[in-house]
């Protein structure tokens, strides 16, 4: 069936089975601090639930309920289009299938600020892995994914970036949606060479400066994996004013194994209104 979203990594990111990832998640979620909550829009890590899922788990607890949450998701497979959206049918997941908000995602697709295409969404994790915090956490609600190719730090890709933004904006206004933006912070350096970067891209998300996000990553030369829907998320933040931001949870793949020579970092990072 050509409109069902088969998961790609139960069973290496996540547990496969119902029961296991049932009881996976919530151990998960009871550890996150709820006291930041009514978030709009968040920023969540991608990695293995081992790695970054306690972080997550923040991330997707401090959200409001909606009836439609909008995963932005870098694609790490070079697959299908640069702004791919899925417009119509589920994404079956091991708790159950989740349904695509075809009126939002068609709306976004005329915009022509993101194309239809399935093919994107494959084999990518970044907007998979968030699905079952979102399944333990609410109840009755529909996705839009899109998978965004981050190709360079060009102009029209910060402008596309930033359009897309305000268009969600603009859609929020008619409709409960909220906005997961997916991406994991430095990759792959030692702890104290990561914080320093991370910090200086979490000043500019911190102020809502698109532009200068994009600036300091390139000038750093940065390994932030999602900024083009970092970039979207701060974009629909800065139009509806929540600027109300917060470092909800921070961590790294070196907390695993105590081993921080060579880590990748997570960031949960809320956003609301004041």
């Amino acid at each position: 069936m050509a409109d069902v979203r088969y998961p790609a990594v139960a069973g290496a990111f996540y547990e496969s089975s119902p029961r296991a990832l049932s009881a996976q998640v919530a151990s998960l979620l009871n550890e996150a601090d709820c006291r930041f909550r009514k978030c709009k829009c968040v920023i969540s890590p991608h990695a293995g639930y081992i790695y970054s899922g306690k972080t997550a788990a923040f991330a997707i607890n401090a959200l409001e309920e909606a009836k439609t949450f909008v995963i932005l998701g870098p694609n790490h497979t070079g697959m299908g289009d640069q702004f791919a959206v899925m417009k119509k049918g589920i994404w079956k997941m091991p708790m159950g299938d989740v349904e695509i908000d075809g009126d939002v995602a068609e709306r976004i697709e005329k915009s022509g600020l993101a194309d239809e295409d399935e093919m994107a969404h494959l084999n990518e994790h970044s907007i998979e892995v968030q699905i079952p915090f979102l399944q333990k956490r609410f109840k009755n609600f529909k996705i839009v994914p899109i998978c965004i190719m981050n190709v360079d730090y060009s102009i029209p890709f910060l402008e596309r970036c930033i359009e897309l933004g305000k268009e969600l904006a603009a859609i929020s206004k008619r409709r409960n949606i909220s906005v997961i933006a997916s991406s994991d912070f430095s990759h792959y350096l030692p702890l104290g060479e990561a914080k320093a970067k991370d910090d200086k891209a979490l000043e500019n998300i911190l102020t809502l400066d698109v532009k200068n996000f994009f600036a300091v990553l390139e000038t750093t030369n940065a390994s932030v994996c999602g900024y083009g829907p970092i970039a979207v998320a701060m974009q629909f933040a800065k139009e509806l004013g929540l600027e109300d931001i917060e470092i909800i949870h921070e961590s790294s793949s070196g907390d695993l194994l105590g081993d921080y020579t060579t880590v990748v970092t997570y960031k949960a990072i809320g956003f609301r209104q004041p």
